[in-house]
């Protein structure tokens, strides 16, 4: 027996969020063939938002989501739970369309934050929202002075509300080790994500959506979603598979299963909190190359996050969640680096899901007029809200195309329509993935020991090798 296994640690079971919230009650599967107005693959954020703002725009249309194990299957329901305005491929937007079609892109992701939160409380979905900001910590020189350069960075496409910590200030809402400062926005929460999930579906359903679980789609061409157990002909297909993308016919290359893993510790005593802080309830993050993401959960959890495997040969995903060891353990040690007071802590849960990640790093959304196949995602860890925008925005595209609506400011963000090249083949794809994020741990560990203000270089030949210049 694993020493993980006998700590009792629960390893999988798809996500903590799960073993809390309780599993769904499976759907019924597509039943033969059918036909519909909008036919959405994948049962996440992505494709059931999307449900959502049709169906509320146009209330006569037919739409069928497709579902391959259960809604919340995949990232929505795997994620740390950040709500926040950060949207993947802003800076390359900048450069291609010009600063101010990104500071339109950046604004839309701040104002995203606002009616996710303003249509859970509308359609009575408890999700344990608390809107504290998120707060992003240095804790080396190198961080600090990386953390300064995104803070004006942020600033220059619009958010003049953002703050500037040190030390001392930084201490005063969360006391993380050794944390030399930090920066704050406003425009971020954290939250239940399978709660909101699963309140999501219910809503669609209950407009008169019609979702079909265990169905998955082997194959998607104009005007067919192709599944074991009969096709769906629509005019307009939609692909919001996000990770899960490499799996259809013809995608394998598309989008880059990434992955990502996560730890829940036990809920922590008064005097446990006391010692962290953390009283405002920001989603927390840092400065390094290989980056950490956690929440303060509603009953008094850390959740915490970072890459472990970051891929698996072949574009595989993992089976339900089932996390490495080794990964385990470092993430408990970053909690501990973190919150030396938390050392005896027990950790009760541990996860893993896979996040799309484009060959260029920017997140997409695509209706071709053509042949009415359309697609969003690719949003490297930040699908929580930027899920909503895309799904608003493909709302407006398939309006738009048959004529039902106009051209909106959606419609007009420099993030649709992006194109982007496939990723190379195996096994270059896993060599350049597994020695990339090798480098960038290298960087963060030569950081943490040398009293540099200076990025690793280490890094800067990972940027480069990822292609995120």
């Amino acid at each position: 027996m694993s020493s993980l296994a006998s700590s009792g640690v629960v390893n999988g079971g798809i996500s903590f969020w799960y073993a809390d919230d309780g599993f769904p009650v499976v759907r019924e599967p597509l039943v033969g063939d059918a036909t519909a107005d909008v036919v959405i693959v994948g049962g996440g954020f992505t494709g059931l938002w999307t449900a959502y703002y049709l169906k509320k725009a146009v209330p006569f249309l037919r739409i069928t989501v497709l579902e391959q194990k259960f809604c919340g299957y995949g990232a929505s329901g795997r994620n740390g739970g950040w709500l926040y305005n950060g949207i993947a491929g802003r800076d390359r937007y900048a450069k291609l369309h010009g600063h101010e079609a990104a500071v339109r892109l950046q604004k839309a992701m701040n104002d995203t934050v606002d009616e996710v939160v303003r249509v859970a409380a509308e359609e009575g979905i408890e999700a344990h929202v608390h809107k504290g900001g998120v707060l992003e910590v240095a804790t080396t020189a190198a961080q600090l002075a990386r953390l300064r350069a995104f803070h004006e960075h942020e600033a220059s496409y619009g958010e003049k509300d953002r703050e500037l910590y040190g030390a001392r200030e930084t201490a005063e809402r969360i006391r993380v080790a050794g944390a030399v400062g930090s920066s704050w926005t406003p425009h971020g929460a954290r939250l239940h994500p399978v709660k909101l999930v699963k309140g999501l579906a219910a809503v669609v359903e209950a407009l008169g959506v019609s979702i079909h679980e265990s169905t998955p789609v082997t194959e998607i061409r104009p005007k067919h979603a192709v599944t074991p157990y009969g096709t769906v002909r629509a005019p307009y297909v939609l692909r919001c598979t996000e990770g899960f993308t490499a799996g259809l016919k013809g995608q394998r290359r598309t989008w880059l299963p990434m992955n990502s893993s996560m730890i829940a510790t036990e809920p922590l005593t008064d005097g446990q909190w006391e010692s962290v802080g953390w009283a405002g309830r920001e989603a927390l993050g840092d400065m390094a190359h290989a980056y950490m993401y956690a929440q303060r959960t509603a009953d008094g959890r850390i959740a915490l996050g970072g890459r472990g495997v970051p891929y698996r040969f072949g574009s595989r995903t993992d089976n339900d969640g089932r996390t490495q060891e080794a990964t385990v353990e470092a993430l408990r040690d970053i909690l501990v680096r973190f919150f030396p007071s938390l050392a005896g802590v027990r950790i009760e849960h541990a996860w893993s899901g896979v996040l799309g990640v484009p060959r260029d790093w920017c997140a997409t959304v695509t209706l071709d007029r053509s042949t009415g196949l359309g697609w969003a995602g690719g949003y490297v860890g930040s699908g929580v809200a930027t899920t909503n925008l895309a799904a608003r925005t493909l709302r407006d595209l398939v309006q738009l195309d048959s004529g039902q609506g106009q051209r909106t400011e959606l419609t007009e963000l420099p993030w649709v329509g992006h194109k982007v090249r496939k990723w190379e083949p195996e096994p270059l794809r896993w060599l350049g993935v597994q020695g990339m994020y090798a480098t960038y741990r290298a960087a963060d560990e030569r950081e943490r020991t040398g009293h540099g203000v200076r990025s690793s270089r280490l890094a800067r030949f990972a940027d480069r090798v990822a292609g995120r210049n």
